[in-house]
Formats: structure tokens, C-alpha cells, sequence
């Protein structure tokens, strides 16, 4: 929507949930709790409730303020599925000779016996209500925060990254291999 320079973009609040605006900090409420974000770094942009929608928007707009409006926007999404149901990623520990052990300690993950090695690896857990479990040759990650999720998954990743070896030799860490919200699958890894 563009008139006389305003830009805007908007986005409609599925029912069941609760969006509040306050001072460019979204808080979204819904059956999976409470979740808020601050946008107060987005300056020259608006954001508003009307009725059911959420309306972002910005007058006279140069290239960075139109991507911000859309970056915005996902993020409200995200916040949104993440208020009806958890974000989960599962990773598969993959190992060729030495069993790896995966532990979660307070809010870190202990990676032990990675190729043999005898001082365990640990990775961060990015965010407060992150929740992580390890069994067998699986981690799961589930989080109403995407970003949190991402962030724990690939820190995880990153720690059993194996360097000056050969990648097609050695074979061994923690990968993603699946992606998901709620029940609903948003990427899996055929294998």
C-alpha cells in the first residue's frame, strides 16, 4: 500500500491469539504462552493494531526501510507460530569409531568422547525457555523462539565441527535432519 510516500504492510492476527503493541514491543499470546519482541531499533517505522491486523508502515522509505517493513513482519509471524506451538529441530549423532556421549548440563551441552578426544566439547543453549534432549543417537531442540532453536542447533553443529581432516573420511558429528512446528514437518533430510 503506497500513498503520497507511506509504505506499509500488514498482517492478519489468526484467531486464538492475542497481539498487544506497546512502545514497538510486540507481545503475543497463545495457547503455547506468552512471547514479546522489541522492534524499538527500527526507527521511522510504525507499528500498529487495527481490529485484527497488525499494520507496519513508513513514510518515504529508502531501499533499507522497505526490506526492515518485511523483516518485521516475519519476525511478528514467527512470534505468532511460535505462541500456537514449539519449533523443533532433531539432530542425529553420527559416529564412525568412538561412541559419542551427549549430555545436557544446566545450559550447556556436553559433547564427550568426540573422536576419541578425553576433555568433553560444550555447546550453548541459546535462550531461556530452549528446551533440549538427548537420547540414543538423537537430539531434539523445541523452542517457541525460531532463533533460539537455529542458534542451539548450529552451536551444536559448530563444536563437533571436525577440522584439518577430510569431510569424506571422517564423517562423524551432529547433524540436522529434521525441522519442524507443532506436528507440522518444515524440512526433513531423506536418508
Amino acid at each position: 500500500m503506497s500513498e503520497f510516500g507511506l509504505v506499509a504492510t500488514s498482517l492478519q492476527i489468526p484467531p486464538k491469539i492475542n497481539i498487544s503493541v506497546e512502545n514497538k514491543i510486540v507481545t503475543v499470546s497463545g495457547p503455547n504462552g506468552s512471547l514479546s519482541r522489541s522492534f524499538t531499533y527500527a526507527r521511522g517505522v510504525d507499528i500498529t493494531k487495527q481490529d485484527s491486523t497488525i499494520l507496519i508502515s513508513t513514510l518515504y522509505p529508502r531501499k533499507k526501510e522497505r526490506a526492515l517493513l518485511n523483516t518485521i513482519k516475519s519476525h511478528i509471524q514467527n512470534l505468532i507460530n511460535g505462541a500456537e506451538a514449539n519449533y523443533i529441530y532433531k539432530m542425529k549423532i553420527v559416529y564412525a569409531h568412538f561412541p559419542i556421549n551427549v549430555n545436557i548440563k544446566e545450559k550447556k551441552v556436553s559433547i564427550e568422547n568426540f573422536l576419541g578426544e578425553r576433555s568433553p566439547r560444550f555447546a550453548k543453549i541459546q535462550g531461556e525457555k530452549t528446551k533440549v534432549k538427548a537420547d540414543a543417537d538423537d537430539v531434539t531442540i523445541e523452542s517457541p523462539y525460531i532463533e533460539d532453536v537455529g542458534q542451539t542447533a548450529a552451536n551444536i553443529r559448530l563444536v563437533t565441527k571436525i577440522k584439518r581432516k577430510d569431510p569424506r573420511v571422517f564423517q562423524d558429528g551432529i547433524y540436522t535432519y529434521y525441522k519442524g512446528h507443532g506436528t507440522k514437518e518444515l524440512w526433513k533430510l531423506k536418508f
